[in-house]
């Protein structure tokens, strides 16, 4: 028996298995519309046909300022909503569920795909967080007032709404790697005085007003996933302890999983990347009685076998790996001696031989 491959239920959802893509910025909205194309439904469906269970979506803008750049996709109007639904009936058509990161980058929106700010005058645009300091080689943001706040908020509701009428099956809430709910967690980017800003409970504030708005918008029956970073690796930054203990506030609220990743918030610091480097925050916020995933140099099948049976997830997130083999899931199972019948559109894929 193979833990990875045992299907989980979460709500009415049910995943064929435990090996779940990772959402991955693709920067090719070549239109610089939002509207995901043919190289989101080939990248999509290849993954959906290579066997896994949760085709995540990558980092989706609530709106158009919240992309980290032009060529990233967003779900506040029609036509991206229509283009997606377009995506999802093939993942859906291959047995996978479909899920959606929904984002906003705060200061570090408005990028150049190699990390710098976008110039005014080639698309780019003011952006904003909850103080007036900056990631390197990006501009200064605006300091939010409680205007913007609460328009965030309502965005992320909105598009999460949009997310399960366009046919999503998971929200998912990035709140890890420096993006604007990550920049109000850490104290190395949050230095307001207000309600937002201080101890923990202050600076989980946002992104609990946003679990509370996205769950009012969508069914009861539809999972919500929240991404974190567990540490900023760096002095003064928020730590695992912090983490595990904003996820119990989310879970009360009504948060599902918790896809716990690390970093992102500032540049230049060391991380020790060393396979499965992130298994053991995962671990920590699994022990406060919550459900979570793994994910950060996990790229064989025993290892990720190993990492459930261990009980320090509940599923594995999978990002490089998959990116070099879709078919990868296909493959573990095999490795792992386990017969899967799943069906890429009319006809049955047998055994991986």
């Amino acid at each position: 028996m193979s833990l990875l491959f045992e299907p989980l239920s979460i709500r009415e959802v049910t995943f064929r298995n435990r090996l779940w893509v990772s959402p991955m910025c693709q920067f090719s909205c070549w239109n610089r519309d939002g509207v995901p194309g043919s190289w989101h439904i080939m990248n999509a469906g290849s993954y959906a046909a290579g066997g896994a269970g949760l085709v995540m979506m990558e980092s989706t803008g609530v709106s158009a300022d919240g992309r980290i750049t032009v060529w990233c996709p967003g779900i506040w109007n029609d036509d991206q909503s229509d283009a997606w639904s377009t995506v999802i009936e093939l993942v859906h058509s291959l047995g996978a569920v479909a899920g959606i990161q929904l984002n906003h980058a705060g200061r570090k929106a408005s990028g150049y795909a190699n990390g710098t700010s976008m110039e005014i005058a080639d698309g780019g645009w003011e952006t904003m967080g909850p103080s007036a300091n900056k990631v390197d080689g990006m501009r200064v943001p605006r300091v939010m007032e409680q205007a913007d706040i609460d328009k965030v908020v309502t965005d992320f509701g909105t598009a999460a709404a949009r997310s399960v009428e366009s046919g999503f099956d998971v929200i998912e809430l990035h709140a890890a790697h420096g993006y604007l709910i990550h920049q109000f967690l850490s104290p190395l980017s949050n230095e307001r005085t207000d309600d937002y800003g201080g101890s923990l409970e202050n600076r989980a504030r946002f992104l609990l007003d946003i679990v509370r708005e996205v769950r009012r918008q969508i069914p009861e029956s539809t999972p919500l996933f929240i991404r974190l970073s567990a540490t900023d690796w760096a002095d003064g930054g928020i730590t695992i302890e912090e983490t595990a203990t904003v996820s119990t506030w989310a879970q009360a609220l009504g948060a599902d999983l918790f896809d716990i990743s690390s970093g992102g918030l500032i540049r230049n610091v060391f991380i020790s990347s060393t396979p499965g480097y992130q298994v053991e925050f995962s671990n920590t916020v699994k022990q406060q009685g919550v459900l979570t995933a793994a994910v950060g140099k996990i790229t064989k099948a025993d290892q990720a076998e190993s990492i459930l049976r261990e009980g320090k997830a509940d599923a594995i997130f999978m990002g490089r790996q998959l990116i070099n083999d879709p078919h990868f899931p296909l493959r573990a199972a095999h490795e792992l001696g386990v017969e899967v019948d799943y069906t890429p559109g009319p006809h049955k894929m047998g055994h991986w031989d």
